[in-house]
């Protein structure tokens, strides 16, 4: 079915309440395994059209924030999902306390099991006002953003209108953009530091309801933290610090050689790797999602199916436009059995990575549509982000077609910007746990300690002298620490796991691919180390991994880097 005909209703929530109840009642009282399943799958169905019903007014919502329908719809949700949340609690210790309980793991796998405990763990009626209030933050931090009309050249341009002019090679006109955008940020400052101490307290209120010392713990259980820990990820970041800093520092050094800039760079020098610019895609948004299509006809049938699905359902939203919400992700209609895109096009190398890194998460949502119950489609989020990734990396097979003389300077920078991502994402993990450790601070304190991390995991930025920037306010321009606590550390794990690909990739493409199409089927059946254990790849927790992967991309960094 195409995008546009789907038909948006509002789920009626005492109808869902009564499915909730009922389901709940024939788990408790079933006669035999299959009655529990049947139940449980009926519960399935309807919690499926509740998810349906929300994507489609998100997508909408963010299509265009000014739409008074879908924002009111966005509020409904906003002010609803945590009563739904307490009805999937209702059906959920309903199937954890089954005397069928073993035989529906042995039916529906273990980590779902594993993973409603850890559901049941994070959540409590009691907290629902703050979800409530939570989620409300959420929608004025996006609104706020989205709100951003920037004059510049002539132009009044949003967020994601204005990112090719921050990586012109023009040096005069990338530094005016940078200002541009810093100017907004620092104006609606005061509000920045005002929704985020909200958050802070919020979600701390929530912590302590469920009788946790901070909100650390609860934020490692709403993000399904399955099979390791807040240690494990310590380790990880100490390994980025030992092996993958080092490392971007040379990049970030011989960046700065090879466009004339002083080192340390400040920030509106990070983003040009070349003198003469950046590779940018040929043709427009059309010529790219043609180009798209054949990358995905050449590298499997299952690709191609996948991607003549989405271009002939119209779901993939590609374009910016004014009061769209900035970004890109992608999201599922599980009643549809669709996948969609959403994204910002701009003229920067970073579409065609939209067109491989969400389509990469869109392919594992086409190809695990059919698995029931709807909970083991996906697997934890850390490891969708494995997904995306890794195709971004398939993506280099067709780089020509995409960047036509410029392939070569794509491929270096898509992996200089891998390696040199995975510390900054690592800081804003670091970053978060300080936050919600010390709940206490204020928001000058947040900043200082943000500031106190950047010489840590990237010493190559020169904070002095700019505004917004300088000052330490460089995170207050990324959604994830507002809307999604903890969830950062998840793409560079997945980077990890990524690279790992990539460096089989250089060997035997097909090999890696077939070790892919794997992980992907194996849908959320698995854990995160459970999936990449079945690639035959290494864990990111231990050295290895990172310290293999950072050897590898350097020699071939080495080899390429001469031509620039």
């Amino acid at each position: 079915m195409k995008f546009s005909e789907m038909k948006y209703v509002r789920p009626d929530m005492n109808d869902l309440a009564a499915k909730s109840k009922e389901a709940a009642e024939q788990l408790a009282n079933a006669a035999n395994v299959s009655e529990a399943a049947k139940a449980y799958l009926m519960w399935d169905r309807a919690a499926a059209f509740f998810s349906t019903m929300n994507s489609l007014c998100y997508i909408r919502h963010t299509i265009n924030t000014e739409d008074e329908f879908y924002s009111g719809e966005n509020d409904f949700f906003d002010e609803n999902s945590p009563d739904y949340t307490k009805l999937w609690q209702d059906v959920s210790e309903a199937l954890a306390k089954s005397r069928f309980r073993s035989e529906l793991e042995e039916k529906f796998g273990k980590v779902m099991f594993r993973n409603i405990d850890i559901f049941l763990e994070s959540f409590s009626p009691e907290i629902i006002p703050e979800m409530q209030e939570n989620n409300r933050l959420c929608t004025e931090y996006e609104k706020l953003v989205a709100s951003a009309k920037i004059d510049f050249d002539g132009k009044v341009l949003n967020i994601s209108e204005l990112t090719p002019y921050k990586q012109s090679a023009d040096d005069d006109v990338r530094k005016r953009a940078w200002a541009a955008e810093s100017g907004f940020y620092t104006e609606h400052k005061s509000e920045l530091d005002g929704i985020f101490d909200s958050m802070v307290r919020v979600r701390n209120e929530m912590a302590r309801k469920m009788g946790f010392n901070n909100y650390v713990k609860l934020g490692y259980l709403n993000m399904c933290r399955n099979c390791y820990t807040v240690n494990d990820v310590g380790k990880f970041r100490e390994a980025v610090v030992k092996y993958i800093v080092p490392l971007a520092d040379r990049l970030y050094r011989e960046q700065a050689k090879r466009i004339g800039a002083n080192y340390p760079l400040k920030y509106c020098d990070t983003g040009i790797l070349f003198k003469d610019g950046n590779a940018v895609p040929k043709g427009n948004a059309e010529d790219i999602l043609e180009a798209g299509r054949r990358f995905y006809h050449e590298l499997s049938p299952e690709t191609a199916e996948f991607f003549d699905f989405m271009m002939e359902n119209e779901l993939m939203d590609v374009l910016s436009r004014k009061s769209k919400a900035v970004g890109g992700y992608c999201t599922e209609l599980p009643d549809f059995g669709s996948p969609f895109i959403f994204a910002n096009f701009n003229g920067t190398q970073g579409d065609v990575e939209v067109i491989t890194h969400e389509a990469g998460h869109a392919f594992a949502a086409y190809v695990s549509r059919d698995i029931f119950p709807t909970d083991n489609r996906q697997p934890t989020l850390e490891a969708c982000e494995i997904h995306s990734m890794t195709m971004e990396f398939f993506g280099w097979r067709s780089a020509e077609d995409f960047f036509g003389e410029n392939a070569g300077k794509f491929c270096y920078k898509h992996l200089a910007d891998a390696l040199k991502f995975i510390p900054y994402g690592a800081m804003v993990d670091h970053f978060q746990h300080i936050v919600y450790e010390q709940p206490g601070l204020s928001p000058e304190e947040r900043i200082g300690k943000w500031r106190e991390l950047t010489a840590v995991y990237m010493p190559w930025i020169d904070l002095d002298g700019s505004p917004f920037y300088g000052e330490g306010r460089a995170w207050q321009r990324q959604t994830h620490i507002y809307e999604r606590p903890f969830y950062y550390i998840d793409y560079c794990l997945a980077q990890t796991v990524a690279l790992e690909f990539w460096v089989i990739m250089q060997k035997d493409p097909q090999e890696a691919f077939e070790r892919y199409l794997k992980l992907v089927k194996l849908g959320g059946s698995e854990t995160f180390d459970g999936l990449v254990a079945a690639a035959g790849l290494e864990t990111p927790f231990g050295d290895e991994a990172l310290k293999k992967v950072a050897a590898e991309a350097e020699k071939w960094l080495d080899l390429h880097g001469a031509d620039f």
